[in-house]
């Protein structure tokens, strides 16, 4: 991907899509900045990366970057990236009158203050040196909002007006923000809740992923959950020069939920 030596800081990279994107990068060359809250939980990671991709260099970095303080000690510390990607993030499924402000307050700071935290220090840094990649994770409900989760919806849609937003500064240059729109992925956590929901122990996860998915999501094309890596691999090509045209979109990977054409 022509990406070798770049340097990534992925955060919410311990797990999940995060740590998907993270090895991709990684195995591309790219040195990855391991974030999470939890210091055991990113050192594992480091070190696991530093077995598997010997060839980079992976480094800690814990914080807690909806703490500002925090947050301006990884700033400090890593003062300097090629590549950001934004994929923190919480979500729950919630009935719109059970979110209260202060639930409404909690997804702002967490899904879009974090985020936007880091970019208004790096992005100018690329903009300085003409090259760098910002990417954002959302998510389909970003433009499909299931109305299980407003909260959620909410600041995902936030996010593509950002990406756009900060796209418009990047004008005449090598820098570019994207985001992509992920579908249902196949995370640890729902990949245990599929195991649970079908006992029966002659049925492999593959079985017991597709009743799921014909009983549960119905209009997704692909009847199965997306896999990290696939997004990870989509990540690792925005962030290299082969994708420098793509600016300010909305990259949707959502195995086909979404009906419409845009």
């Amino acid at each position: 991907m022509d990406i070798l030596n770049k340097t990534a800081l992925v955060t919410g990279s311990t797990k999940g899509i995060g740590k998907a994107i993270a090895k991709e990068l990684a195995r591309e060359g790219v040195n990855v900045l391991i974030n999470g809250r939890n210091d055991e939980e990113v050192e594992r990671t480091v070190q696991e990366f530093k077995l598997e991709f010997p060839l980079t260099s992976p480094k800690n970095a814990t914080a807690d970057i909806v703490n500002v303080q925090e947050r301006d000690e990884l700033i400090r510390r890593y003062p300097i990236v090629d590549i950001l990607v934004n994929n923190m993030g919480v979500y729950e499924i919630m009935q719109y009158e059970d979110v209260t402000d202060d639930v409404w307050r909690t997804y702002f700071e967490t899904n879009v203050l974090a985020a936007n935290g880091l970019c208004k220090h790096y992005l100018p840094k690329m903009l300085e040196s003409n090259d760098g990649r910002v990417l954002f994770i959302a998510s389909e409900e970003a433009v499909m909002p299931s109305g299980q989760m407003p909260q959620y919806c909410m600041t995902k849609s936030m996010l593509l007006s950002l990406a756009k937003s900060l796209s418009l500064l990047t004008k005449g240059t090598e820098v570019t923000v994207n985001t992509i729109m992920p579908g249902p992925t196949l995370s640890e956590n729902v990949q245990s809740i599929i195991e649970s929901m079908y006992n029966d122990e002659s049925m492999v996860f593959s079985e017991k992923e597709k009743k799921f998915m014909a009983q549960n999501l119905p209009q997704s094309e692909i009847q199965r959950f997306i896999r990290p890596s696939e997004i990870g691999r989509l990540a690792s090509f925005l962030c290299s020069p082969y994708a420098s045209a793509f600016r300010g979109s909305p990259i949707r990977m959502d195995g086909g939920m979404v009906p419409t054409i845009f």
